[in-house]
């Protein structure tokens, strides 16, 4: 049985629980259900900003909840403002690593050389596309890079001629549009 976060989090185990309504300060987080790590990623975190001394804490606190203690967390430089080398987070140092082309991921270590990669959503997203983009990434056995996630659902500014656009719903189905213009799945 998972912890109850309600007020605190807006978060699912699985695509379809994502998204609630949240508070402002709600950390939106969606991690795929059997944690079974079989896939590209483990979840998806979609912040609020590229503040890491203000998202981070929130983040840390609900995957401690669900996950154990994290111990360091690995970010793209160029998605963030101004990164840390630590942050104390509810009474833990938690290391932070920073690369230079880690592509919209977030890597997260908890013991000694435990891993979990997240897909992180640009904050600039729309709802719709954010929900897209962590239902495909928290999909059980997805093995698509975050790239063609984020291109996919709309939520890059330039798509990538190498990746081809997909319409894709809540749930990271790919429709397909008929002849008459009518959508459908495919």
């Amino acid at each position: 049985m998972l912890p109850n976060h309600s007020t605190a989090f807006a978060w699912g185990r699985s695509p379809s629980l994502f998204p609630r309504p949240t508070a402002p300060s709600a950390v939106r987080l969606t991690l795929e259900p059997t944690l079974a790590r079989a896939g590209m990623f483990d979840g998806a975190w979609w912040p609020h900003s590229r503040d890491v001394r203000a998202e981070l804490p929130g983040l840390i606190t609900a995957l401690s909840a669900h996950l154990g203690a994290i111990l360091r967390v690995g970010l793209d430089q160029d998605a963030w403002d101004d990164i840390p080398r630590s942050l104390t987070i509810d009474g833990r140092v938690v290391h932070i690593g920073w690369f230079t082309a880690s592509d919209d991921t977030m890597s997260v270590t908890r013991g000694l050389d435990d891993h979990f990669m997240l897909l992180v959503v640009p904050p600039w997203a729309t709802a719709p596309a954010a929900a897209a983009a962590m239902a495909m990434a928290a999909r059980t056995g997805n093995r698509m890079p975050a790239a063609t996630i984020l291109a996919a659902t709309g939520t890059t500014p330039e798509i990538p001629d190498a990746v081809p656009l997909l319409a894709v719903d809540a749930e990271g189905q790919r429709i397909q549009e008929a002849e008459d213009g009518a959508a459908g799945p495919v």
